[in-house]
């Protein structure tokens, strides 16, 4: 059985299997309307989400399959101290896969021991979020053409951002990357992955000043400052404005920048950015579905 925890569980050729195969379903969504007939997903959701949920509903229900699930802990057993391990024993007796976000670390690689079907993270606290790191690359191979011989900058909050922490793990076996981190330093990107670049040999810097590093980006991947990953809230109102990208901070990047963001925003991208053909989030929000109808496919075929 197959399970998805980490994106490095998913070897680079398997990476670039998934794109291909996330590209031929959005050029024939049709061929793959059957594709989970008679099959279950259940999406269990123990932290608030929008995009990452429906989407994994929208692929399942796209694939000919059902959906089944809770979006709060609290409509769950959860609410009744029931542990991960025995929500997952007893919702793997109604589903053919599962896709859990919990706010603790770890919680899938847990659910993953004791299923009797395929798990997938769908976000485990600040740690990992390889579903969505899947749509980032399609979407940055989509937008550039490759994944290789990119400067990818990362923006805002390094020290949360499990969404940054996949794809920095994902994007670092690919040849020719080089990172620009840019952030304050309160939410630097955490030590343990700084070392691993290192260890690696993967290119990075380290900026407080997006404006003196946008014009040598190709990728700009924003993200928010977590309200919910703060434990004092003068400390989140002090730095959740840190970076605001506008109009006028573009015009020193390259005409074909790709601005990535994995949202929700909340004002680190003001909304007069929506129409540069540079921004790509909404369209990184459509490749979701898609890429997850791939790994669903790819998933119950290894089950």
């Amino acid at each position: 059985m197959r399970h998805l925890i980490d994106i490095l569980d998913l070897a680079p050729a398997e990476i670039d299997g998934l794109i291909d195969l996330t590209d031929d379903i959005i050029a024939q969504p049709e061929a793959y309307r059957h594709g989970a007939d008679s099959c279950i997903l259940a999406t269990l959701f123990f932290e608030p989400s929008t995009r990452t949920r429906l989407s994994f509903e929208s692929a399942m229900l796209s694939l000919g399959g059902a959906t089944l699930g809770f979006a709060e802990a609290t409509s769950s057993s959860a609410a009744k101290g029931e542990s991960v391990a025995d929500t997952i024993r007893v919702v793997a007796c109604y589903a053919d896969l599962i896709a859990l976000r919990h706010p603790k670390e770890g919680a899938p690689a847990v659910a993953a021991q004791v299923s009797d079907v395929p798990v997938i993270n769908a976000g485990d606290g600040g740690h990992n979020h390889p579903t969505q790191t899947l749509t980032d690359l399609v979407t940055i191979h989509r937008e550039k053409g490759r994944l290789t011989d990119l400067t990818v900058g990362l923006c805002g909050d390094l020290q949360f951002g499990r969404t940054v922490h996949s794809l920095i793990g994902a994007m670092s076996r690919y040849p020719g990357v080089k990172f620009v981190l840019v952030s304050p330093p309160e939410l630097r990107l955490p030590d343990y992955l700084l070392r691993k670049l290192d260890a690696a040999q993967v290119a990075y810097t380290e900026s407080a000043n997006l404006d003196d590093v946008i014009g040598g980006l190709d990728v700009l991947y924003m993200t928010r400052v977590q309200r919910e990953r703060f434990f004092n809230e003068a400390d989140y109102l002090r730095l959740k404005d840190s970076y605001i990208l506008t109009a006028d901070k573009l015009a020193a990047a390259k005409a074909d920048l790709s601005i990535l963001h994995p949202l929700p925003r909340v004002s680190e991208i003001d909304r007069g950015v929506d129409d540069d053909p540079r921004a790509a989030y909404f369209r990184q929000v459509r490749n979701g579905r898609f890429v997850r109808m791939a790994l669903i496919l790819k998933l119950l075929e290894a089950g």
